[in-house]
Formats: C-alpha cells, sequence, structure tokens
C-alpha cells in the first residue's frame, strides 16, 4: 500500500510540474528562493564568478534569515585552468556567505532541492550557466524531494 500510495503521490506531481527553458528559468527559481525558510540545495558541477554574483544578493538575505545553503560541486582540480579559476573564486564568494561546500569527484547533476519541498532538475548548471539551451523541471512534491536527497546521499550531509 505504501508503495503504491508513494507512486500515486510522485505520478500527481509529475503531472503538475512544469518545465523551464534558460529564457525563463532563473526568474522562477529566483521566486523559489525568496520563499525558502529552512535549507537549499544546489548540485552544479560546474561554477563560474559571474553566475554565482547573480545569486549571492539572494544568498545574503538568505542567510540572514537563517537560511542553511549547501552547494555540491565539482572538486576544482578536475577542471582545465580557467574553470579551476572560475571555480576557486565562485566557491570563495560562497563561504564568505556561510554557503556549505560539498565537493564530489565526477560530478554532473543538475538540480537543486528547497525546503526539501521544492525539486528542480534537469541540464541547466545553476552556477554557470551563460549562454546554452537547458531545460529544467520544477516539480512541487515533498515525496520526490526527499527521494532525491536520499538518490544522491546528499541527505547524509544535511542536519
Amino acid at each position: 500500500m505504501i508503495g503504491g500510495l508513494f507512486r500515486k503521490q510522485s505520478s500527481e506531481a509529475l503531472a503538475k510540474s512544469r518545465l523551464f527553458d534558460q529564457s525563463q528559468f532563473y526568474q522562477a527559481f529566483a521566486r523559489d528562493l525568496g520563499r525558502c525558510r529552512k535549507e537549499i540545495v544546489i548540485e552544479s558541477p560546474f561554477i563560474t564568478i559571474k553566475r554565482t554574483a547573480t545569486l549571492l544578493p539572494i544568498f545574503r538575505t538568505l542567510e540572514r534569515r537563517g537560511v542553511k545553503v549547501v552547494l555540491n560541486t565539482r572538486d576544482p582540480r578536475e577542471h582545465d585552468s580557467f574553470m579551476r579559476t572560475e571555480a576557486d573564486g565562485a566557491l570563495a564568494m560562497l563561504r564568505e556567505f556561510g554557503v556549505r561546500i560539498l565537493l564530489t569527484g565526477g560530478h554532473h547533476r543538475k538540480l537543486a532541492v528547497l525546503d526539501r519541498k521544492v525539486l528542480w532538475e534537469g541540464s541547466l548548471n545553476i552556477l554557470s550557466h551563460a549562454d546554452s539551451c537547458e531545460i529544467m523541471r520544477r516539480i512541487e512534491s515533498p515525496t520526490l524531494a526527499n527521494e532525491m536527497l536520499s538518490f544522491t546521499r546528499i541527505k547524509s550531509h544535511l542536519s
């Protein structure tokens, strides 16, 4: 019965989900970030100073409200020299605002989980996107958000 309930809730949440492209994503994502009360988890394998700087004012506001921000990204040593410099600079900026940084080797997932209720997943690198054609799906579902945190093993790093 529980498995059936899980599948039914998951199917309903997916049916209500919305797709966003690169031109729509950041406005919707910023709106969701502004509503966060407890925790934000972002997985972005590539990070750049320019894109990170666009989100820093939001992270600053969240930090003042006591919202915990966790970033899982690729170890900068896995990047070429340009991207390594970008990642190191962006990570330094994020650490100044209390963002908890997790480094995962071979990382390539692009997602975000907000307050363990909203799941964003797709192909867009949230902290580095510049000009490529991408897609992100927004799913409002505590069940699917928590499933993703467990599946990616990020949940074990959260309190």
